[in-house]
């Protein structure tokens, strides 16, 4: 408010509503409350065809091969990692329960106790599974064309020297 201005002289903001009687108001809250307790019209949320599929042709169904995403060796890691975990989780409780009557001995000191285990756990299964790869690795590739063949090698020398360099490409054959 402007120091200078009095409270009585500040006009109050004309309204952007009409005021309802007791009566309108009344009849628009049994329009609103009847609104909300009317039942919702049921609509299907799903639809099942039970009509039989139809056969087309005589073609018996071909095998296909299995060709999963995730090598063999890395899910044997995974599941050999897996079971590792959940063996010495349950030495470790077991080896927690055990010594839990020493007064002396407290969690901390069981799983510095069962930590030269793990290690050695995890160390042979890094062992196994890079063991596993390097096997994985000598694979041989065959290529059959017919026809003629013409093979070509090509070197591409792209020199950029200095702080702002200029690429110049050239193609030797």
């Amino acid at each position: 408010m402007h120091p200078n201005t009095t409270p009585e002289s500040i006009p109050e903001p004309p309204h952007s509503y009409a005021r309802m009687s007791d009566d309108e108001a009344n009849a628009e809250a049994r329009r609103i409350i009847a609104d909300a307790y009317r039942p919702v019209a049921q609509v299907p949320t799903y639809y099942r065809d039970t009509a039989p599929v139809p056969a087309y042709g005589t073609t018996p169904p071909v095998h296909q091969d299995d060709q999963r995403i995730v090598p063999a060796w890395a899910a044997g890691t995974a599941v050999a990692g897996i079971g590792t975990g959940a063996a010495f989780v349950g030495i470790g409780c077991g080896i927690w329960l055990a010594c839990k009557g020493f007064a002396a001995v407290t969690l901390t000191s069981v799983l510095f106790v069962t930590l030269p285990i793990a290690a050695v756990a995890a160390v042979t299964a890094a062992i196994g599974s890079a063991l596993r790869s390097l096997n994985a690795t000598h694979t041989e590739t065959h290529h059959h064309y017919s026809g003629p063949v013409r093979q070509e090698t090509n070197t591409i020398t792209a020199p950029a020297y200095g702080l702002i360099a200029r690429n110049r490409n050239e193609l030797r054959p």
